[in-house]
């Protein structure tokens, strides 16, 4: 059962790779090259601005004659195609100066000049991009005008960029998935302490609905349930005890009424008797703050109470949380009956071994990572605080909670579980990479490094602690290298699928 389990694994794994070469080639077959030429012989030039990814192929340069340049422009915001906007392109040889300029791409991102040096020497390419926004400038240094072509030809082939474990993933293919590239970060990364917390609702984001006075529980129709949206003041329930024997509403409502009515009458008789100085003002006070009270308690009464039933109303507004009696069933005064929680503010409860306990005074931050989908929202995001923090563990629970206060913005659900990353402050700085950078195979991990924005080198690392966003990398990349930080399992499909041709699928 084992070997046939392998087999489907591996089975399945070469249908992906299949299926990705099958694009591959497709992209390749619908790319409409105008003209062909030797690409070994291309020069491959990078560099990066504030706002783009330049990536330039272009023909050696020679003096007098010609260079085809084809630029490649990739937004960095979301490493997508520049798809409008006005290029000029200046090649820059001591004070001898060329210069082309395009009102448009020739395709999405690819924009193709043709410029010829004037005098050989050490020069550079500025590109001026003019968007509807702003202007952006990209140079990229070190380029040679020769004066002789064999001379050009001979320094481009050695300059050529090549790896035994490499994978090509074409500018044109990249910008058609979710794909992106970064620099090693060198960074502040403390011990990251993993967890599991709670999801809790806060003091004072739920209120706790509680029956007024005894009686029995009618809830106006069957859609009170958990989860159920309701506003500040609505009705949620009523207590009916005009059927009890013992405090029963009915009988009191009566009895406030006939009592008001008994004061009132009592107080305009003596009022009257007032008038011809028969009643004293003492006793027409006294029967004025009888006639009072009474008024008070039957207004109460007959405010909160109709039939015998009291109407009780939402004091927020938000969801219901909790059925805490059944309908129809009896409550006593000051019973629970209903939650109900605005689930804005939340806590977060998590609780760890005594062995970080001097740790808990230098958290600075903390990622939360959904168990469901994995999405991921630090302490920052979610306008979150450190709330407390046990000071002191006992034998019953030798565990200590730690809990963070978080806003509500990610749908969290209260009473479920989630993933914790807690970030103790740094104490040095490390190297590290996104953690969709690294692909998993075998028990190994590797990361992609950019040896061109079209050439990825497959490159074994080893991996320090995560705090849920990042992984610290202990060995296998330096901090001037750049990995392919999304869209890396999209790589190593493309490098299964053999697509060795570093100028498949380009549009020229």
């Amino acid at each position: 059962m084992k070997k046939i389990k392998y087999y489907r694994i591996k089975i399945t794994y070469l249908i992906s790779a299949l299926f990705f070469a099958i694009t591959v080639m497709s992209c390749n077959r619908h790319s409409e090259p105008e003209h062909g030429h030797d690409h070994v012989d291309n020069l491959q030039l990078t560099s990066y601005g504030d706002d783009f990814e330049l990536y330039v192929e272009a023909t050696p340069f020679v003096a007098g004659q010609e260079s085809e340049i084809l630029a490649h422009f990739t937004r960095l915001d979301n490493f997508k195609p520049l798809r409008e906007g006005r290029v000029t392109a200046n090649l820059v040889a001591g004070t001898d100066t060329v210069e082309q300029t395009l009102e448009s791409p020739t395709h999405p991102g690819v924009f193709k000049f043709t410029l010829k040096p004037g005098k050989k020497g050490d020069a550079k390419l500025v590109f001026h991009v003019k968007t509807s926004d702003k202007i952006s400038q990209l140079t990229v240094e070190g380029i040679t005008v020769f004066a002789d072509e064999h001379d050009a030809v001979h320094a481009a082939e050695e300059a050529v960029i090549t790896s035994s474990n490499s994978a090509v993933f074409t500018k044109e293919q990249s910008w058609k998935v979710d794909f992106a590239t970064e620099q090693v970060r060198r960074e502040p990364f403390g011990q990251v302490i993993r967890a599991i917390g709670q999801i809790q609702p806060s003091p004072g984001d739920e209120r706790i609905v509680t029956a007024k006075t005894g009686g029995i529980v009618l809830f106006p129709g069957d859609n009170v349930v958990e989860g159920k949206a309701i506003g500040a003041g609505q009705t949620l329930f009523a207590i009916d005890g005009s059927s009890m024997a013992d405090n029963n509403l009915s009988v009191r409502f009566s009895e406030a009424q006939n009592e008001y009515n008994r004061a009132k009458a009592e107080y305009d008789r003596k009022a009257e008797l007032a008038k011809e100085k028969i009643v004293s003002q003492s006793e027409l006070l006294r029967v004025k703050t009888e006639m009072d009270n009474a008024r008070v308690n039957f207004n109460n009464l007959q405010k909160n109470f109709s039939a015998g039933k009291q109407s009780v109303n939402s004091p927020i507004g938000g969801f219901i949380t909790g059925v805490l009696v059944r309908n129809g069933e009896y409550a006593a005064a000051g019973q629970p009956v209903l939650k109900v929680s605005q689930n804005k503010d939340l806590f977060v409860k998590a609780e760890l071994r005594p062995k970080y306990f001097e740790k808990l005074n230098q958290i600075s931050t903390v990622t939360f990572r959904l168990l469901e989908n994995k999405a991921t929202y630090t302490l920052e995001e979610l306008n979150g605080r450190i709330v407390s923090f046990g000071k002191s563990a006992d034998i019953a629970n030798p565990l200590l909670p730690v809990v963070f206060q978080i806003d509500n913005r990610a749908g969290f659900l209260p009473g479920s579980f989630i993933e914790m990353f807690i970030k103790t402050q740094a104490q040095g700085e490390v190297l590290t990479v996104a953690n969709e950078a690294i692909v998993e195979e075998m028990g190994n991990y590797f990361v992609y490094v950019q040896l061109t924005p079209e050439l990825f080198e497959k490159r074994p690392v080893k991996r320090g602690q995560t705090d849920g966003l990042r992984t610290e990398i202990t060995a296998g990349v330096s901090e001037v290298e750049r990995v392919v930080s999304k869209g890396a399992i999209l790589v190593k499909l493309a490098q299964a699928a053999g697509a060795i041709d570093v100028h498949s699928g380009h549009v020229h």
